[in-house]
C-alpha cells in the first residue's frame, strides 16, 4: 500500500502513542492498515488490536481489507469474531483483533501489543475507557497505541491531542485533506461551498471548532476553568444523574460569595444505588439534589442519611435550567475544576438538533453529552443560597474519586 507524505511521517514517528488528528478522506483507514500489518508480522507472538465505535464499523472499515493484504499468510481466521493468525517474517504467528469501544470493558484482563482507535471522537465515556479498561492492557507488554480521529468540538480528542505537551510519550499530528493527494483539489473547494464555515474547517482542515447549535455558548475554558483551592465556603453540594449504562454523574459543587464552583466529579458507568449512596455518604454533603424521575434510587440515599433536597423538574425545567446555567455563565458565577474533563467535555458538545423546517422553536438539546450537565442543573435550579456552615473532613481513602484522567 501505498503512503503519500503526511502518512510517512506518521509512521515514521516512534513516540509510544500517536494522536492523529485529520480531515476526512486524509487516508487513516490506509494508514491503520499499513501500521497494523507492520506491527503483526514484525515479531512473533504479537497481539494487535483495532478497535472502532462499533463492530459493525470494525467490520466495514478493516476486516475485508486486512484480509485481503495477508491472503496466504493467514493460518486462522474467526468471521465471527473478527480474529485473524497471520504469519510472521521470524517464521511463527501473530493475532490481530477488530474490536469496538461499545464492548471495551469486555477487553479488561488482556494484553496487546500495539493498539490502533480510529474516529476517537465518536467515543462515549472515553476516559474512563482508556484508563480503567484499555490503557493496562498494554502495560504487561510495554504496549504503544495511535489515537486516530476528526474533530468534533472541544472533546476527549482534544485533550488527547494536547497531551503532547505535557507527556513526552505522546506526539500529535494534524492534517488537513488537503494532504491527501489522491483527492482532487477541486472536490474539497465544492464541499467548502455547500459546508458551513465551521463544519468544513472540523470535517475538512481538521480544526477544532466548537459544536454547531452549541447550548452554552457563554463557557470558555480560558473564563471559566479553575486550578486554586477554594476555601471559606457556606455550602458543600452535590447533584447526581443516575445511571449504570450510561455514567453515573456527580459533581461536587460548594458555594461561596455567591458563585458556585465545581471542585471535582464522580462520572462513572456501572454503579449500583447502593454504590452510589455508598460513595455520597462518605462525601459528607450537606445538601444533595438527586434527579427526581429515580425514586428508588433516592430512597437509597435517605436510608443512608443523606440530606436530600428537591429538585424542581417540570414541563420546561431543562429549558429553565439551562437558561440558568447560561446566565451564571454570563455573570461570571460558575466556574469549573480543571480536573473536571467530563463535565468540560459535556460543556463543549452538548448541542441542538440540526435546524430543518420541522423543528420546534422550544425543542430541547439532543440527549446526549448531558450527564454531568443534568446533575449540575439540579443543583444551580434548586438550591438557595444559604446561611454558612460548618463543613466536615473529606474522607477519601476508601472511595475512589474519578476525575476522567
Amino acid at each position: 500500500m501505498e503512503l503519500h507524505q503526511a502518512q510517512e511521517a506518521i509512521v515514521a514517528d516512534n513516540h509510544r502513542f500517536r494522536v492523529v488528528v485529520c480531515g476526512r478522506k486524509f487516508g487513516k483507514t490506509t494508514l491503520s492498515s499499513v501500521e497494523i500489518i507492520g506491527k503483526a508480522i514484525a515479531k512473533n507472538n504479537r497481539r494487535v488490536m483495532y478497535v472502532a465505535p462499533t463492530l459493525g464499523d470494525a467490520r466495514r472499515l478493516m476486516w475485508d481489507r486486512l484480509r485481503g493484504a495477508f491472503k496466504s499468510a493467514v493460518t486462522k481466521e474467526n468471521d465471527t469474531r473478527l480474529e485473524l493468525r497471520v504469519k510472521t517474517v521470524e517464521g511463527g504467528e501473530s493475532d490481530i483483533f477488530l474490536g469496538s469501544w461499545e464492548l471495551v470493558n469486555n477487553y479488561r484482563g488482556d494484553e496487546f501489543d500495539f493498539i490502533i482507535f480510529d474516529e476517537v471522537q465518536e467515543y462515549r465515556n472515553f476516559w474512563e475507557g482508556w484508563q480503567e479498561a484499555m490503557r493496562p492492557t498494554l502495560t504487561p507488554r510495554k504496549g504503544e497505541a495511535i489515537f486516530e480521529g476528526t474533530p468534533k468540538g472541544f472533546d476527549h480528542l482534544y485533550d488527547l491531542y494536547n497531551l503532547e505537551y505535557t507527556d513526552t510519550d505522546f506526539k500529535s499530528f494534524r492534517f488537513s485533506t488537503y494532504e491527501n493527494p489522491w483527492i482532487p483539489v477541486e472536490e474539497i473547494e465544492k464541499a467548502k461551498t455547500e459546508l458551513t464555515e465551521d463544519r468544513f474547517a472540523q470535517e475538512y482542515l481538521a480544526e477544532f471548532r466548537k459544536s454547531e447549535g452549541l447550548v452554552f455558548k457563554e463557557f470558555s475554558r480560558e473564563q471559566h476553568v479553575f486550578d486554586t483551592e477554594i476555601t471559606g465556603f457556606s455550602d458543600y453540594l452535590a447533584g447526581v444523574d443516575f445511571g449504570y449504562t450510561n455514567p453515573t454523574a456527580i459533581p461536587h459543587i460548594i458555594v461561596k460569595d455567591e458563585k458556585f464552583y465545581v471542585i471535582r466529579e464522580l462520572y462513572r458507568t456501572g454503579m449500583t444505588d447502593d454504590e452510589v449512596g455508598d460513595y455520597i455518604a462518605s462525601q459528607r454533603f450537606n445538601k444533595v439534589y438527586p434527579d427526581p424521575e429515580a425514586p428508588a434510587a433516592i430512597e437509597v440515599l435517605k436510608r443512608k442519611g443523606v440530606n436530600v433536597r428537591d429538585v424542581k423538574k417540570g414541563k420546561d425545567s431543562i429549558q429553565n435550567g439551562i437558561q440558568h446555567m447560561r446566565e451564571l455563565f454570563k455573570q461570571n458565577r460558575l466556574f469549573i475544576h480543571k480536573s473536571c474533563v467530563n463535565l468540560i467535555s459535556e460543556l463543549e458538545m452538548y448541542s441542538y438538533p440540526e435546524k430543518s423546517p420541522y423543528r420546534n422553536a422550544n425543542e430541547n438539546p439532543q440527549d446526549e453529552y448531558n450527564h454531568a450537565i443534568d446533575a449540575v442543573r439540579y443543583v444551580v435550579n434548586s438550591h438557595t443560597m444559604s446561611k454558612p456552615f460548618v463543613p466536615q473532613p473529606f474522607r477519601d481513602k476508601t472511595v475512589e474519586i474519578w476525575n476522567g484522567r
